[in-house]
């Protein structure tokens, strides 16, 4: 064994842990329509074939066509899709045991409700189908009810949800969580939930959440995820515009928001607390138990009459957006965007293993984890362990270490901060460490360089960092069954994918939006980094009115694209065009390869006051690279003489998520490396330290350099006494920047940036 050989064994599993302190489990095959099957879709479903869109699909059908020229009329009858295959030997319940909820609809034949439209902005009015007439996108439609039925009656005894009471794991099984369900719906049915009405869900992950979710599904309503983070008049405006009959909180913080606007939602007629019980008593608030026993003498008739009224494509759920530019948009799925968009996303993950786990830990009001924990995880018939409610505060790897996931989804903030933190423990790690873990490293961006380049190429020394390094790296993450570790709701820089290719991790991005039930092209097996990947199958993708290098408005068409925004048809018609794709306002490209990349937001292009168009987020990542004591930059020059930045430094946030003013472990040794003491990012701003100051100004002319114009070049920066938070108001409940609020929040000193950048000129 050479020197350098016997160094890493004796150094390489110290320095990474330096690093880093701190049986059916398969879906339906859902066969291809025979052509008799395809013929009677052609004929008499509200659906679109093959993905060939014209200008009147999006409008009304004219009533002269006849009926061999229009298979849309709306005076045939509802299509009734090819039955689902029975489980080889399977008797017509779920098992030979007594149950105490029988299940309904065995058959999982639908019917589609008649349709004259591919969009609708009211809630009781369906949809036609983006169907294709065979292949990927001509599935047989179901409801969210059969999906789940078909998982039951597959995998019924199989673990569904874990979570943790008084310190023990508790688990549900997807028989008892279907009951759960059932027992969910009767009793929204018994408090009067009406049919199109809404659900609010005001809370962390948890099961309650699921079921809640599920059960306003089975019971005819529109189940609607409020952030834990809205402010009450953010709750209210929620509530009522999908006119919620009930409401779901999690504890006593939640409840109050609701009770100080309750007198202003018309529609509600009781709220439930799933934690705790609430302060007050009042004959409209109920215990989580309370509520579960409420709908005990509904009839399984009365349920099984609704579940059995829903139809494919019809509203089931609807996801609000964050509302940067105004109020919050309630985007409609049906429930064919939710249960063919989830059998495409799960059939694209499932491995060969005999379980799938995930951890459900980011805000189920967003498309991203409402569509991977609840909708994927039931289609594959996965566990889905929940996570703390402080796992974003640093619980979150414990739960991970529990669980071992097998695929894991995070916002590009919680890989930034993961990088960091384990750069701030390798910081403290021994000269001779840091010698062993770049090794480690460089040989671990090689190879999955190379495994991502389709290259058999293994450098010399993999298998070795592998043992000694990755494998401890992974297990220590709890991410050592992670099959495929994903990014996306948000960019990410490639400095953080390229640190986690060095570690063996490669990061796959994801992209789409609530408007797509949120995948829209992934990256699975195949993959290039900075790319988001290829477009799922089924669906389509086109660039709007492309410039020279190939870059467009990013377009959607499949069965993932969204009904409409709730009672805002003006807004629908901004977001589908007259052959209804859906555009996404997004800028991009695809290589030749036909792998998408997105390069800017047409929102977000900063148009100079020379009439220069200019993407920020390219170069305030480049800042951020080059400066890594910066934790957000936000380029400022709309409308404006030239280009600034607001500039922020890591800083540690407390229990609450609040920025303190104390530096990161990573920013102290920036610090250190400059010969700066300042443990604060207050004694940085009083001292203006001329040592950081300048290796900031340093970073700037890097970037400048790099810059394709002069109007692209940064001319001059502040720093701000806080860093961007959620709990603060500057990010998303995904941690993406909202810009216009924070030039809201900033404009006194942006103006006064320009003034006395004027004063000089």
């Amino acid at each position: 064994m050479s020197v350098k050989e016997s160094e890493v064994v004796r150094n390489g599993v110290a320095a990474m842990d330096g690093l880093i302190e701190s049986g059916c489990h398969s879906i339906l095959s859902h066969q291809t329509q025979s052509e008799s099957d395809v013929t009677d879709l052609k004929t008499n479903s509200p659906v679109v074939l093959n993905g060939n869109p014209t200008t009147a699909d999006c409008r009304e059908t004219p009533a002269s066509e006849s009926q061999e020229t229009n298979p849309f009329s709306h005076n045939e009858s509802p299509v009734q899709p090819a039955k689902a295959p029975e489980p080889e030997g399977a008797a017509e319940g779920l098992s030979p045991e007594p149950r105490t909820i029988p299940l309904s609809q065995p058959n999982l034949a639908t019917t589609l409700a008649p349709a004259d439209h591919l969009w609708s902005s009211s809630r009781d009015e369906a949809v036609r189908l983006r169907m294709e007439g065979s292949g990927p996108g001509s599935e047989t439609p179901i409801t969210a009810h059969q999906m789940f039925l078909e998982t039951v009656e597959r995998c019924g005894d199989l673990p569904a949800l874990v979570s943790k009471q008084d310190g023990q794991l508790v688990k549900l099984t997807y028989r008892q969580y279907y009951e759960q369900c059932r027992a969910a719906a009767k009793s929204f049915l018994k408090l009067g939930l009406k049919r199109y009405h809404g659900v609010g869900i005001l809370g962390f992950n948890s099961p309650e959440w699921f079921i809640a979710d599920i059960g306003c599904i089975l019971a005819g309503g529109l189940a609607t995820g409020i952030y834990t983070t809205n402010s009450p008049e953010a709750c209210q405006y929620v509530a009522a515009n999908c006119e919620a009959n009930i409401l779901v909180v999690e504890n006593q913080k939640q409840l109050d928001k609701i009770l100080k606007v309750k007198d202003q939602l018309p529609h509600l007629k009781a709220i439930v607390q799933y934690k705790g019980e609430p302060q007050q008593k009042a004959p409209f608030l109920y215990t989580w138990a309370e509520f579960m026993k409420l709908g005990e003498d509904v009839p399984n008739e009365q349920l099984n009459a609704m579940i059995d009224s829903l139809r494919a494509n019809e509203c089931c759920t609807l996801i609000y957006t964050s509302g940067t530019t105004g109020n919050p948009k309630g985007v409609m799925l049906s429930h064919d965007n939710i249960t063919w968009t989830a059998r495409v996303a799960s059939a694209m993950v499932k491995g060969d293993s005999d379980e799938d786990v995930l951890v459900s830990y980011l805000p189920l009001s967003h498309i991203a984890a409402q569509m991977v924990d609840i909708w994927v995880c039931l289609s594959l018939a996965g566990t889905t362990y929940f996570a703390e409610p402080d796992a974003l505060k640093g619980s979150l790897v414990n739960t991970l270490k529990e669980a071992r996931p097998t695929f894991f989804l995070g916002v590009p903030r919680v890989w930034e901060k993961m990088q960091e933190k384990m750069r701030g423990a390798g910081a403290k790690a021994s000269p001779m460490r840091k010698r062993v873990a770049d090794w480690a490293k460089s040989i671990g961006l090689q190879y999955n360089y190379s495994v991502m380049n389709g290259e058999d190429a293994v450098p010399w020394g993999f298998m070795l960092a592998n043992n000694l390094v990755f494998k401890k790296v992974r297990a220590a993450l709890g991410l050592d069954r992670c099959k495929y570790c994903f990014t996306g709701a948000a960019p990410i820089t490639k400095e953080t994918l390229e640190y986690f290719m060095s570690l063996n991790i490669p990061l796959r991005e994801l992209y789409g939006m609530s408007e797509s039930s949120g995948p829209h092209t992934v990256s699975i097996d195949e993959y290039r980094i900075t790319s988001c990947g290829k477009v799922i199958k089924g669906s389509k993708t086109k660039l709007e009115n492309p410039d020279a290098d190939g870059n467009g408005e990013i377009c959607f068409w499949g069965r993932n694209v969204f009904m409409g925004y709730l009672n805002m048809p003006d807004k629908t018609t901004e977001a589908l065009d007259e052959d209804c794709w859906l555009h996404s306002g997004d800028l991009g490209r695809h290589d030749e390869h036909d792998f998408l990349y997105i390069t800017g937001r047409i929102k977000e292009l900063i148009i100079t006051a020379g009439g220069e168009n200019i993407p920020p987020v390219p170069i305030e990542d480049a800042v951020k690279a080059e400066v890594p004591i910066i934790s957000n930059a936000m380029l400022i020059g709309d409308k404006l003489k030239f280009l600034s930045m607001m500039l922020t430094l890591k800083c540690v946030m407390d229990d609450n998520g609040e920025p303190t003013d104390e530096l990161t472990p990573e920013a102290l040794d920036f610090c250190r490396q400059h010969g700066v003491t300042a443990t604060k990012v207050s004694e940085i701003l009083a001292n203006k330290e001329p040592a950081l100051y300048k290796a900031i100004q340093e970073g700037m002319e890097n970037v400048n350099t790099r810059s394709t114009s002069n109007a692209q070049k940064i001319q001059k920066w502040i720093i701000l006494e806080h860093d961007f938070s959620v709990v603060g108001g500057e990010l998303g409940p995904t941690m993406k920047l909202r810009r216009p609020i924070v030039v809201k929040m900033h404009q006194e000193k942006i103006n006064e940036m320009y003034a006395v950048a004027t004063d000089k000129q």
